[in-house]
């Protein structure tokens, strides 16, 4: 299965974080890279996703929003095991399933430090993969939700989004 792993976009300030509304930079980001990687997986002849996995909170449910609409083929579902203060158990727990039914690909919004240590958790090489900032995603391939076991296709951080294996 490709796995991408996608940092919400940049988000504002408010009273409770939960409510965190993205900001015109962090929806200009997410729209111009989901362009780019739209063109990454049909250069590479890439599976274009199927599911859109996102935290519950207000600025990844946003970002979900608008990669659903660049990929409106994808179910989008709001998933617990990807609010701040998850383990990585949780989210490979809820990957299986994904897995063993077939799915060719799935994409993961969710916030930092999880995103960052699910890619070194399932690439097996802590840092080989620079901390995603605010929009930044890692595609990976991953036959199984076990630390080691994944290859990194390509990653890509805002503004640029220039893809880096």
């Amino acid at each position: 299965m490709i796995l991408t792993i996608w940092r919400h976009g940049q988000a504002a300030n408010a009273a409770q974080d939960i409510d965190r509304e993205l900001t015109e930079t962090g929806l200009d980001d997410i729209s111009f890279g989901c362009d780019q990687f739209h063109q990454q997986c049909e250069m590479r002849r890439l599976a274009l996703p199927e599911i859109i996995l996102h935290s519950r909170w207000l600025r990844t449910a946003q970002t979900a929003d608008i990669i659903g609409r660049q990929f409106s083929q994808a179910v989008l579902e709001s998933a617990e095991a990807l609010v701040p203060g998850s383990r990585i158990g949780d989210v490979s727990a809820m990957l299986d399933p994904l897995l063993e039914g077939g799915v060719e690909h799935a994409i993961l919004v969710s916030h930092q430090p999880l995103v960052s240590a699910l890619i070194d958790h399932y690439l097996g090489d802590p840092g080989r993969v620079a901390a995603l900032v605010p929009g930044g995603f890692a595609m990976l391939r991953l036959d199984i939700a076990m630390a080691g076991t994944a290859e990194l296709m390509f990653s890509a951080q805002p503004p640029e989004y220039r893809a880096q294996a």
